[in-house]
């Protein structure tokens, strides 16, 4: 549910940006740097939180296949360190982006340390941590490549403004 939210978050960025995007580009046409700075300054800020939005959309999108592979095959004690951290750093990065869908965040985040501390005393496992917080890393690392892949694609380079034009 979370992961949706965060799609359609994404998406009407990518539109709010569209719209600003051509703004910029018509300002730059007919010479009115003071308005294509401003459009190419908002266009910038809503990229930075698309960024956060977008991470945190494939960063979840990661986690939901390794539950579905832990629900599958097992292991589940062991498994579920690394994506209850992974949950609390999107939380963290989402406050003050998205604080509905952090707010929720904190809650799967808790099931998730229940579960495994749940699981793991139930079949006496005992975690290490070194590899669970590699673990962690690892499957943000691999969102964040994705995110960036996609940024690339979702929303084109801002036309140059030339610096001194754009001073007011």
């Amino acid at each position: 549910m979370q992961q949706r939210k965060l799609e359609k978050t994404s998406y009407q960025m990518q539109q709010r940006d569209q719209s600003l995007y051509g703004k910029c580009v018509l300002a730059t046409q007919s010479k009115n740097t003071q308005a294509a700075s401003m459009y190419a300054n908002e266009c910038a800020e809503l990229r930075k939180m698309a960024k956060v939005v977008l991470h945190s959309e494939m960063a979840l999108e990661t986690i939901n296949l390794r539950l579905q592979t832990i629900r599958d095959f097992g292991e589940i004690a062991y498994a579920m360190k690394p994506v209850a951290h992974v949950v609390g750093v999107l939380k963290t990065q989402l406050q003050g982006v998205l604080p509905e869908v952090s707010m929720e965040l904190a809650g799967v985040n808790e099931s998730l340390e229940g579960m495994a501390i749940e699981v793991g005393e139930a079949t006496d496992t005992s975690f290490d941590t070194n590899a669970s917080s590699e673990q962690a890393q690892q499957i943000l690392q691999e969102a964040n490549t994705v995110a960036e892949q996609k940024m690339k694609e979702r929303f084109p380079e801002l036309p140059p403004i030339p610096a001194h034009e754009a001073r007011m």
